[in-house]
């Protein structure tokens, strides 16, 4: 195992999903106290196994297509994009 890309991907996705709606939708569930807060962890955190699960697959497939330095610069320019478009709505 990469222990540097997986430091890299820990600490990236961590604080991309700190504060973010899907941790306040958690928040929101896990505050209600009739719900298991074990079902809670349990649910969101096999979503985000999923989520991310789809992540790596459809990075692996589009890598067969596309080069790693076009899908960089396409990544980059949608993170400006969509932090220009939340700053103009803001």
């Amino acid at each position: 195992m990469d222990w540097k890309i997986f430091a890299t991907v820990f600490v990236s996705v961590l604080i991309a999903e700190m504060g973010d709606k899907t941790q306040l939708a958690t928040m929101l569930f896990a505050a209600d106290k009739e719900v298991s807060k074990w079902t809670v962890f349990f649910g969101a955190s096999l979503a985000l196994v999923i989520a991310s699960g789809i992540g790596v697959l459809a990075g692996s497939l589009l890598s067969n297509y596309i080069s790693e330095k076009t899908l960089h610069y396409v990544a980059g320019i949608g993170f400006l994009v969509i932090g220009l478009w939340t700053l103009w709505k803001a």
